[in-house]
């Protein structure tokens, strides 16, 4: 009896020698995770417990990432691809449970004692083999629990940091926008202007918070003004500050230098400086005399700008390429046109004609051309308003752009 109960105390003791090995491990991969330790060391704890504590001398752990599954623990045996682990793994897809592969058919698994699939809810988001295991016939199935418990509270820390990282991701988005708007709407100039000479008025609507569109109206001296419209590539805070850039450089510019041939060589560099070929940006830049009533412009690969005088329209296509490609344009064909009094010019960015319409497109620069035909006797806000209610009728489509309208009335 004396040695019955010897053999007794003795695998209590074991028992309970293995249930406190077992709670330390937990308690240490618990503390890890609560100090947010960085993923790769927790991973490396996990390997550690998993030989040290429960004599695993073989293991593979994948888990899903983006539609796909990458091995994130692996360590004993020939290391196999991913793609050879994940084939295999999925050969078992109707398995919920730990269960025996030593014996088998596919020789990628027979190669491990157990395969342990984790599922969330009814899809699976882990895989794990553990191979050359050490386990004792009454200790099997509270090793193969632990394992999978262990398993599962690495997964769920992975999924927290993921989480958390996409948090911070959004919150650092979402606050750049806001920084690129508060940029943007310091950068957008008065949208009404009138004298004796001019009236000015402009719509800016940005498809998201904010946009990529630009426009300007200086007034130069007693007889002259010049005016632009532009569309900067991408968006955020870098194309914010690529605009104030633009913005800054095109006032200093058109305050010295007279011929616009000039001024857009300046502008292509600066932008080309600052971009390293990244960005463009299209523009369309005029200046007027009043005096003279010559009207000077290039259109630098942006949307023609529309004249309208005497019931008949033109656009004004000359110009050259965007800025920002190459570190020297190409070609400039400066433009040249004499104003007649009470001609219209109408300047948009391509959101204009932009929609996302399901049926055949109903909307374009033709319709544009005569909607300005039957409309070109309108104030500039009356243009305006009119129309954005008719393209609202007439696309029944969602924009996908930005929509910038500058209309100027030359008296």
């Amino acid at each position: 009896m004396r040695i019955e109960d010897s053999t007794g105390e003795d695998e209590l003791i074991r028992v309970l020698l293995k249930r406190q090995s077992e709670l330390n491990s937990l308690l240490e991969v618990t503390r890890a995770i609560n100090k947010n330790t960085a993923t790769p060391v927790l991973i490396q704890m996990l390997e550690v417990i998993f030989q040290s504590y429960l004599q695993v001398g073989k293991f593979r752990f994948l888990i899903e990432d983006d539609d796909s599954f990458i091995c994130i623990a692996k360590y004993g045996g020939v290391i196999e691809h991913v793609s050879v682990l994940h084939r295999a793994c999925s050969s078992l897809s109707k398995v919920r449970s730990p269960i025996p592969v030593s014996d088998h058919a596919n020789p990628v698994l027979r190669q491990y004692d157990y395969f342990i699939p984790i599922y969330q809810k009814s899809k699976v988001i882990a895989y794990a083999l553990i191979g050359d295991f050490n386990s004792t016939p009454d200790m099997l199935n509270n090793d193969l629990n632990f394992i999978q418990t262990l398993i599962n509270v690495v997964l769920v820390a992975l999924e927290n940091k993921k989480l958390f990282k996409e948090r911070l991701q959004s919150e650092r988005y979402h606050r750049e926008m806001e920084l690129a708007a508060e940029v943007q709407n310091m950068l957008v100039p008065v949208k009404i202007h009138k004298d004796a000479s001019v009236e000015m008025d402009a719509r800016y609507l940005p498809h998201q918070n904010i946009g990529g569109d630009y426009f300007d109206f200086i007034r130069l001296n007693e007889h002259e003004f010049l005016w632009c419209i532009a569309d900067v590539s991408g968006k955020g805070i870098s194309a914010a500050l690529l605009m104030a850039n633009f913005q800054a450089s095109l006032h200093a510019w058109a305050t010295v230098e007279e011929d616009l041939s000039n001024i857009v060589e300046r502008l292509n560099k600066i932008v080309l400086g600052i971009t390293k070929g990244e960005r463009f940006i299209t523009l369309f830049v005029a200046k007027y005399n009043q005096e003279t009533r010559r009207l000077n412009y290039i259109n630098a690969g942006h949307n023609p700008t529309l004249l309208y005088s005497n019931g008949e329209s033109m656009p004004l296509r000359l110009g050259t390429t965007m800025i920002g490609v190459f570190d020297e344009l190409p070609f400039i064909n400066q433009g040249e046109v004499d104003i007649e009094p009470g001609s219209l010019l109408f300047n948009y960015t391509d959101g204009v004609t932009d929609y996302d319409s399901s049926g055949p497109k109903t909307w374009n620069e033709e319709k544009l051309l005569k909607f300005l035909m039957q409309n070109g006797e309108l104030s500039p806000d009356e243009f305006n308003q009119s129309l954005l209610n008719h393209v609202n009728i007439v696309t029944k489509g969602k924009a996908i752009d930005d929509i910038t309208l500058l209309t100027l009335r030359i008296f």
